[in-house]
């Protein structure tokens, strides 16, 4: 996390709300020489105590976890990119990235069997209805000797969260004028579609979204 506190003023609920958007991070747990860590889609409850993911049998955070809950980090990243010095319209400015990004740290487990189905038909139903008008994908549309060979190959995890951290990067240090500047240039020529995102976020500040 950034250590300069301008940055980190943002409510927890807020930080939450914005993990629970993006649905997606880097979980890591320490190994034994190196941290082990895996890119994985996941699902925050409503009231931000829990994360229910799953992890293939062969990860080897999934083979840490059959000795038992470990304590882990969910670290999500939601918007980021660079900003250029002349986007500010004013002197003696430097290159900057900016970013928000949200640290989940507690305790993984791994969860009965039984609660792998219920799990991925959440997940599935979470992301499809983004989708919409498309029609929702269900998992009755694969062939039940099908679901049976790939769910044997996951197995359902819960995190249990205990601390949420957030850096919310947005030019914060700057006046407000010279921050939408650098907004409207990044959202008319960014590099990728995650600029408008940053953009809009730089213009209203974090403590504007609830």
């Amino acid at each position: 996390m950034h250590p300069n506190p301008a940055y980190r003023q943002t409510d927890p609920a807020i930080s939450l709300k914005a993990a629970r958007s993006r649905g997606f991070g880097l979980l890591s747990i320490n190994g034994d020489a190196v941290p082990l860590c895996s890119h994985i889609p996941f699902l925050l409850s409503k009231d931000g105590t829990k994360a229910e993911a799953h992890l293939v049998r062969s990860n080897p955070i999934a083979a840490k976890l059959a000795n038992g809950p470990v304590s882990a980090l969910l670290a999500v990243n939601c918007a980021d990119g660079y900003i250029s010095p002349d986007w500010y319209q004013i002197e003696d400015q430097v290159p900057t990235w900016n970013y928000v990004a949200v640290h989940l740290t507690g305790q993984l487990r791994v969860l009965p069997p039984e609660n792998l189905r219920p799990h991925l038909e959440r997940l599935s139903d979470f992301f499809e209805h983004r989708l919409a008008p498309k029609p929702v994908w269900r998992l009755d549309k694969v062939q039940p000797e099908v679901q049976g060979r790939l769910m044997r190959m996951i197995v359902p995890v819960e995190l249990s969260i205990e601390t949420v951290d957030a850096t919310w990067k947005l030019a914060q240090n700057k006046d407000a004028a010279v921050r939408v500047a650098a907004a409207d240039a990044l959202e008319a020529g960014g590099p990728d579609a995650g600029a408008a995102a940053l953009a809009a976020l730089m213009r209203n500040r974090p403590d504007q979204f609830a």
